[in-house]
């Protein structure tokens, strides 16, 4: 793993260009989520990673310790270990946030095509141009 950014060459990050139409939505969605599943993936190698670092950590610190090294030595090392089992707990909270926000995402999505997915059918059959939404509104 290495220290960028969770982003994929598979799901790069939406642009946010102002396009609104109904397909571009749907775009921008399945990318997101899409995207936050990705990062799911990689975040939960990263917990493993980090989990199986502080616990060979620990191994590390009881070697050092029975070793009769200096016991600063044995608290730094445990120190590590302490601080790797921290940051993996912070990664699997972050880990469920990417989760729920992919389901969001595809949840978001699936209710958007319901709204629109038939208004945005019967607006790209037409063979001529269909006034934006709001036109007829005061």
């Amino acid at each position: 793993m290495s220290n960028s950014p969770a982003t994929t060459a598979s799901s790069p990050p939406a642009p946010s260009d102002g396009d609104n139409r109904y397909k571009a939505v749907q775009a921008k969605l399945n990318k997101l989520a899409r995207s936050m599943d990705d990062a799911t993936v990689e975040l939960e190698g990263l917990r493993r990673s980090m989990q199986a670092n502080a616990t060979r950590c620990e191994g590390v610190a009881r070697d050092i310790a029975n070793a009769e090294l200096d016991k600063m030595f044995v608290e730094l090392t445990n120190n590590v270990s302490v601080a790797l089992g921290g940051a993996a707990i912070q990664v699997r909270r972050l880990d469920e946030t990417a989760g729920e926000v992919a389901g969001l995402a595809h949840d978001t999505r699936h209710q958007h095509s319901q709204l629109y997915g038939a208004l945005d059918d019967i607006r790209s059959g037409r063979p001529v141009r269909t006034p934006r939404p709001g036109f007829f509104t005061d």
